[in-house]
């Protein structure tokens, strides 16, 4: 697994990378188990009422979530860069311009 953070807006937003030989998620709209790299993360975007509430550089703003779309990939490196897309995406849904992003392989343990 490959996590991809980003940071911004004193939050943070991880999404994960699932490669081949790992197991991706198997819920409807999952992409096909043969895709080499499989990319899940949440996505959100502000509302006025309702919705969750979090914290963005001291203000408190609400938020809905839908329903994670997993993407495939043939390579690493295309959903990498999808990923870190999204992630710039979603904190951009929410204000948020300055966002850095990790990327980070897990270890086995």
């Amino acid at each position: 697994m490959i996590h991809v953070s980003g940071h911004g807006g004193g939050t943070t937003l991880t999404g994960t990378v699932f490669e081949r030989g790992e197991e991706p998620p198997s819920y409807k709209g999952a992409p096909d188990e043969d895709a080499a790299y499989v990319w899940v993360c949440d996505e959100f975007y502000q509302v006025e009422s309702g919705g969750s509430a979090i914290e963005i550089d001291g203000e408190e703003i609400r938020v809905a979530f839908e329903s994670p779309m997993p993407r495939g990939f043939d390579t690493r490196e295309q959903a990498i860069e999808a990923a870190r897309e999204h992630i710039r995406t979603q904190f951009a849904r929410i204000g948020v311009d300055d966002v850095t992003v990790d990327v980070e392989k897990e270890t086995p343990a």
